[in-house]
């Protein structure tokens, strides 16, 4: 008898913790306006021919944060980063997968300084109230593959 419980739930547990056919972590990254082809495969806009230069430097951490995206499982990797000036700062407004999620915003630093938008409520965690209002020059960064 015992059996016949332990078995269907030992199954019911394992399932879904296995990973298989993900796409490779290098294959995931586009800037947009140009296509893998152009960039490479997971190359920052700065690092594209004749891009150089103070309008496309990126912080070595946001780097890093988009290497570390790659880590994840493809469901809770975020879909792009958009580089902004607020209040007279760059900061980074990484936008997650779904409604559900957080969207965070960093300086240029790596701290996190809130987030706008996301979470159940859809309104943040309210230490960027005014984000949205606030933000200029919009530039995307880097966007995952479709």
């Amino acid at each position: 008898m015992i059996k016949f419980i332990v078995i269907p739930l030992v199954l019911m547990m394992s399932c879904g913790s296995t990973k298989t056919k993900q796409s490779s972590p290098a294959d995931d990254s586009v800037v947009a306006g140009f296509n893998n082809e152009q960039i490479g495969k997971d190359s920052l806009v700065k690092d594209l021919p004749g891009k150089t230069g103070p309008d496309f430097a990126v912080p070595l951490c946001i780097k890093n944060k988009l290497d570390s995206f790659k880590l994840k499982a493809i469901h809770e990797r975020p879909q792009k980063v958009v580089e902004y000036t607020y209040k007279g700062q760059k900061v980074y407004y990484v936008l997650m997968p779904c409604c559900d999620f957080f969207n965070e915003v960093y300086d240029g630093n790596c701290n996190f300084l809130g987030s706008p938008d996301g979470g159940i409520t859809g309104k943040g965690d309210g230490k960027l109230p005014d984000f949205f209002e606030q933000v200029i020059h919009e530039k995307l960064i880097w966007q995952a593959a479709k």
